[in-house]
């Protein structure tokens, strides 16, 4: 049995909802980067008028972002996960090869070569980064938007829980969810 193990780390749905066959997998982070709902979505979660907010890597010194990595070792397998994320990961335009940690006391990766896929905040190539806003502006926009996969507010909600199974809280998302929650608590007031 020759031939690369590919390992694939997921930060946002791929937490929750891989898609292609995998022989392993391992909660890790990556180091370097933080998790943010900056990439614009117009094709799962948002439409081209108005889109939904995924979650996105954004470079950030001291910084680590948590989540899940998987193991793909056959060669048919690795063909099929490739295929299938270029797909449902079109709208990001850049590929990593990261370094993935278990421990967070350890100064060697538990894995190397990790793949991971990354909107940039370059609007060139990657047309629908939507960059930073205020918590409050984030929030209203998810709490709207809705595309092919379902309202952009589950995918915050099940990326909250996701994410707190595996024990890994990640502020930026609590905080966004808490204020989603908010604006849809205070709507079912004004509807009833």
């Amino acid at each position: 049995m020759g031939g690369m193990v590919m390992w694939v780390f997921g930060y946002g749905s791929l937490i929750w909802k891989p898609g292609f066959n995998y022989d392993d997998r391992l909660v890790g982070f990556i180091k370097g980067y933080r998790r943010v709902f900056y990439q614009g979505s117009t094709d799962h979660r948002g439409t081209p008028e108005f889109p939904g907010r995924t979650v996105t890597l954004e470079p950030a010194e001291g910084e680590v972002c948590w989540g899940m990595a998987y193991k793909i070792t056959k060669k048919e397998d690795q063909e099929v996960a490739l295929t299938y994320l270029e797909v449902r990961e079109k709208q990001y335009d850049q590929k990593a090869y990261v370094d993935l940690f278990t421990e967070p006391a350890a100064s060697t990766p538990a894995v190397s070569g990790v793949l991971v896929y990354i909107g940039s905040p370059d609007k060139k190539v990657n047309e629908n980064y939507m960059g930073p806003a205020s918590v409050e502006e984030m929030a209203s926009q998810i709490a709207r938007a809705e595309g092919p996969s379902g309202p952009n507010r589950d995918y915050l909600f099940q990326l909250e829980k996701a994410l707190g199974l595996l024990g890994c809280e990640d502020k930026h998302v609590t905080d966004i969810a808490k204020e989603v929650r908010r604006i849809l608590s205070e709507e079912e007031v004004t509807i009833s």
